[in-house]
Parts: structure tokens; C-alpha cells; sequence
């Protein structure tokens, strides 16, 4: 998952928060109105165009001032990241549709207005990573993100229109892997450098950069609830769900087992250090199904339900082999 589109989502889930009032006050302001209420849709919209303009600003300044600038172009970047960066936009993507789509609620937007609101504040702000992209000459703008983009506003918006319910969210986590401090040798033998530094280098040292960032931990779940496909006359509990994950392991570079550092190029191991990919089964839980009256709870279940918890979880990879994790996130 980029961690540019990250940053949005996060920020996005603090929009959401302000919009419904503090986190455990007055019910009757985190209820949605019944009707357009004017202060709350002029409020939204104002907090809203601050942090777009805002993040845009920032994102521009810290990630792409420092490189150089170019003719808008495009880029092909399908075989990178063994599509896990592809499968991050698709997440982000939903999460900012449907995340929109409930403050849109809130200000007694009727539902299908506050849809289209979502879907549309979901592509402007994935679009707007993608046009700065296509004037960087380090990247460009990628008609593969895109289309995951659009792929992740149409999964919120194809469920809303045929059961106004999202019985299939979109969620992550990060095992936060261990890196081995063992060599990789460049190409003329002459260096060397460790695998947990050109690790660090790409995805950060803290842990709230590697969440974000490190796609050798990181796992795109697609978590259905049970329950609501099978009927109310099921005994499965509400909250319970079934996911689906994706991931992939042994990426130090976009693709490939070699990078460059100050003009000299690093090979990892292949055979030590194979790329591949990875394939879960796993039980969930979907918080916003838990039971509860307290407005305060449901506003927080609502921001929390993008993360995976850990569970047990069945493994296939792209290696032949089958894992059971007993505790897997």
C-alpha cells in the first residue's frame, strides 16, 4: 500500500471523527440527520477542501520537491511489488469511498447522493496522487493504479446499490517481519550490505513507517460477513467474518533481486531470498456489527474496521508449500 495514499486514508479517518463530534459525546450529534442539515454539510465540505488543499500541499513539498520535475507522462510500473502496491490502492480506494459515504450521511445527504459523494472524494483524492506522479520523472502516472483505484470506489459503490451494505470491506495488516543482518553482495563482489538495511532504507525503521510501507509484512484482506449472505435465520454471530487475504515476501526492490545504491548495484540471493507470494484463509470480525447502542462506540468500530485482527490463518503460497499460522496478522 503507497504510503502517500496512506497518509490520505489516515487523515481521512480523523475527518471522520471530527465530523461526529467527539468520540464519545452527545448521542444526538453523532446521529445522522434525517434531512440535508446545512450547518453539518457546510462544516464537512469546509473541513473537508482544508485537508485535501492541505495534504496535497504537504505531500507535494515533502515528496516530490526533492525530485525532479518533468512533462507530465506515463509509467508502467504492473510488474512491480508483486501487485501488492496494486491491491493497496484498491484498499485505500474503498476506504476513502466509504468513509466519505458516512460523513455524507451524517449531514442527511440522501443515500444515494451521499454514494456518489463518496465514490467521487475517493477518486479526486487518488487522482490527485496519481497527477503529481505523472510530473515526477522518478515515477509517472500509472494507468494501472488507476484502474485499481477505480476498482476499489466500485466495490463500495456495487455493494451500496444492491444491498445499501458493505458485507465485503477491505482491510489490512503487518507482521512487521525480522530482517537478517546477512550480506548482499553487489555485482563486482567489491560491497556489501545487509538485507535488514536496504530493508530499513525502503520501508522505514519505525513501526508506524513499516505498517505503512513494508510490503514484505503486509497483507490486503478481503473480509466478507457470513452471516448477512446467509440470512437472518442463521446462527452465525453478526460480527463474524471470513477473509481473504494477500500478500508477498522477499521484495527489496520494485522488482527483481537487484537495486542500486550510489551507483553501485546489490544483488539479493534468489535461491536464499526467492520472491513469492502468498495466499490466506482466515476468521475476522467485522466491528461494525458488534452490538451496541452507544453512538460514540459505533463511530469508533467504524474507524477500527479497516484493521485485520489477528487470528489463526491457512497459508498457500506461490512456493508449493501450505502453512497454518496459529497466530497470524
Amino acid at each position: 500500500m503507497h504510503i502517500r495514499s496512506t497518509v490520505i486514508v489516515l487523515l481521512i479517518c480523523l475527518h471522520g471523527i471530527s465530523l461526529r463530534g467527539q468520540l464519545f459525546g452527545d448521542m444526538p450529534f453523532l446521529q445522522p440527520a434525517d434531512s440535508l442539515h446545512t450547518g453539518r454539510f457546510w462544516t464537512c465540505a469546509a473541513a473537508g477542501a482544508a485537508i485535501y488543499t492541505g495534504v496535497s500541499i504537504a505531500l507535494w513539498h515533502s515528496w516530490y520537491r526533492d525530485y525532479e520535475l518533468g512533462p507530465f507522462h506515463f509509467f508502467n510500473d504492473w510488474k512491480e511489488w508483486e501487485h501488492m502496491d496494486k491491491w493497496g490502492h484498491v484498499f485505500t480506494a474503498y476506504n476513502e469511498a466509504n468513509w466519505s459515504f458516512k460523513g455524507a450521511l451524517w449531514t442527511g445527504m440522501p443515500r444515494r447522493k451521499a454514494m456518489w459523494t463518496g465514490v467521487g472524494i475517493g477518486m479526486l483524492l487518488q487522482t490527485t496522487v496519481e497527477v503529481m506522479d505523472g510530473f515526477s520523472e522518478k515515477w509517472g502516472f500509472s494507468g494501472y493504479d488507476f484502474g485499481f483505484n477505480v476498482l476499489g470506489v466500485s466495490l463500495f459503490a456495487a455493494q451500496e446499490m444492491a444491498w445499501q451494505d458493505q458485507r465485503i470491506v477491505m482491510k489490512v495488516s503487518n507482521s512487521l517481519p525480522e530482517y537478517p543482518d546477512e550480506l548482499a553482495l553487489s555485482t563486482d563482489g567489491l560491497y556489501g550490505t545487509s538485507i535488514r538495511l536496504r530493508a530499513e532504507e525502503l520501508f522505514g525503521k519505525p513501526p508506524y513507517q513499516r505498517f505503512l510501507k513494508d510490503y514484505n509484512g503486509q497483507t490486503i484482506w478481503l473480509s466478507g460477513n457470513i452471516r448477512s449472505f446467509l440470512g437472518t435465520e442463521s446462527r452465525f454471530p453478526k460480527w463474524l467474518n471470513l477473509a481473504f487475504g494477500y500478500g508477498a515476501e522477499n521484495m527489496y526492490a520494485g522488482y527483481g533481486y537487484e537495486w542500486e545504491i550510489d551507483g553501485v548495484t546489490f544483488t539479493a540471493d534468489p535461491i536464499r531470498y526467492p520472491r513469492y507470494r502468498q495466499f490466506y484463509l482466515s476468521p475476522d470480525i467485522d466491528f461494525t456489527r458488534i452490538p451496541t447502542r452507544h453512538r460514540g462506540l459505533k463511530t469508533l468500530f467504524g474507524i477500527l474496521n479497516f484493521i485485520k485482527i489477528p487470528a489463526p490463518a491457512l497459508e498457500v503460497n506461490t512456493l508449493g508449500r501450505v502453512k497454518l499460522h496459529a497466530f497470524y496478522w
